[in-house]
């Protein structure tokens, strides 16, 4: 029988597959038959810098110093059992510490330094067993540059590795001129880990009411791609563990992804369609294939098709594009 434990961010896991961070770690029953199905750790929700930041405002405006606002206020209802969103979420890693008996990823969301990044301390003492940074800055400024706003990620990352001594991993996009190179700087910051990609809502545009509006799209196994390359191309180039995210929804997404070098597999637009059965057919088609294959252990998988250990390593690169060109013929009917 295939061994298909699997070591991430310093966490012995017993095989790949973790529910990536997604509405479904709001509920515990939901996390219980995720874990049941198969999942070897999860990544909770993202606790946001903004909702931070704004409870602070407002607790600094109707707890501390409610009389500052005299009669604008005075409606306002008094709750002596008001739970802040932190509060909440320390709750919930708690619990989940109580009725889990698989590693908890905790996840941060925000964009600038400050005090907010000290709540990775609390986190800490909470009882998460990682951290997932996720960030992501807009450059809309023509004035900033690559490397400027690079050191805003790092910035970050060294401003949380102050405080905790779990390890954290950062989520990042595929928006970075050398992302190779970023991850080297991540490594050297302290990060134990990358995941790759995130994933984000893209703003569309209502033609009949001529607005800016937002809606999830889930992803499809053809969203995998993006993240297999820059793996196959990390594998071996740093000590990072890496994690592999986005379009994870059959056996053959994961096993390409921990053949190009990805250490844990992440899913969750897969979940939310099908529930935690989702992962046990994955699981179970792994082994399956494993089994068939004749491989001993998810190690021995592991990188196999990697970029440093490919007998042509342009398979990842710019010869790639060429092939695909040069092989495209329209499907039979059509003609140009």
């Amino acid at each position: 029988m295939p061994d298909l434990s699997t070591s991430y961010l310093g966490l012995q896991l017993k095989n790949p597959l973790v529910p990536s961070s997604s509405p479904l770690s709001y509920k515990l029953d939901a996390l219980l038959h995720l874990e049941d199905a198969g999942a070897a750790a999860i990544v909770m929700h993202s606790l946001f810098e903004e909702d931070v930041r704004n409870e602070e405002q407002m607790l600094d405006r109707f707890l501390i110093n409610p009389d500052a606002f005299g009669e604008s206020s005075g409606h306002l209802p008094r709750h002596a059992n008001y739970q802040s969103k932190l509060d909440a979420y320390l709750e919930q890693i708690s619990l989940l510490k109580q009725r889990l008996s698989i590693p908890l990823v905790a996840s941060l969301n925000g964009t600038t330094t400050g005090g907010w990044l000290q709540l990775g301390k609390e986190i800490q003492d909470a009882g998460a067993d990682a951290l997932e940074l996720n960030s992501w800055f807009v450059p809309t400024d023509p004035h900033i540059s690559s490397s400027a706003q690079e050191e805003q990620y790092l910035a970050l990352l060294r401003e949380l590795k102050a405080v905790v001594c779990i390890p954290v991993c950062m989520k990042l996009s595929p928006f970075f001129s050398s992302l190779p190179h970023f991850v080297c700087q991540a490594e050297a910051a302290g990060a134990a880990g990358v995941s790759l990609f995130n994933r984000f809502f893209q703003p569309d545009i209502d033609l009949e009411h001529l607005r800016i509006i937002d809606h999830a799209q889930l992803t499809s196994s053809a969203d995998t791609m993006l993240a297999m390359r820059w793996i196959a191309i990390l594998r071996g180039r740093s000590g990072l563990s890496l994690a592999a995210t986005g379009g994870v929804h059959q056996p053959a997404d994961a096993l390409k992804m921990l053949l190009a070098g990805a250490d844990v597999v992440h899913m969750a637009s897969a979940l939310l369609q099908r529930g935690p059965q989702a992962l046990r057919e994955v699981l179970e088609g792994m082994h399956d294939w494993m089994e068939q294959h004749e491989y001993d252990s998810v190690g021995q998988l592991k990188g196999a098709m990697s970029q440093q250990n490919l007998p042509d390593p342009g398979g990842f690169a710019r010869a790639a594009y060429l092939n695909a060109l040069n092989s495209f013929s329209p499907p039979a009917g059509v003609r140009y």
